[in-house]
């Protein structure tokens, strides 16, 4: 499974993003998917993650009600809504798949994208 994420950028505090990340397998309603950040000089945070059919979401409390993960699966992408963007969510981005598990542990994902690169501006 490839992973190819995309739509970082620079943007001021309080602004939008949105993410996006492409599989390239046939198989990818067949994952659950996750998005995690890591900041320099810090271990890789676990952001958001979502069921292989959508039904369940989980997040890390600072992003809730901030961060919406969304995934479309005849496009085999999922998605990261960020509004209200805060400086502290600098970091670079990378999204992951895993067939069994849906949780915040990045050791249990089995696929990693390359990362995209957020930096939100005070």
């Amino acid at each position: 499974v490839q992973l190819q994420a995309s739509g970082g950028g620079l943007v001021q505090a309080g602004g939008s993003l949105r993410l996006s990340c492409a599989a390239s397998t046939r198989t990818f309603s067949s994952y659950t998917m996750g998005w995690f950040r890591q900041a320099p000089g810090k271990e890789r945070d676990f952001v958001a993650a979502i069921t292989w059919s959508g039904d369940r979401t989980v997040y890390t409390d600072s992003v809730k009600g901030r961060f919406t993960i969304s995934r479309d699966n005849a496009e085999n992408t999922v998605y990261l809504q960020m509004n209200s963007l805060k400086p502290e969510d600098t970091a670079v981005y990378y999204c992951a798949a895993s067939l069994y598990y849906t949780g915040s542990i990045p050791s249990m994902f089995n696929y990693w994208g390359q990362g995209t690169k957020v930096t939100v501006s005070s």
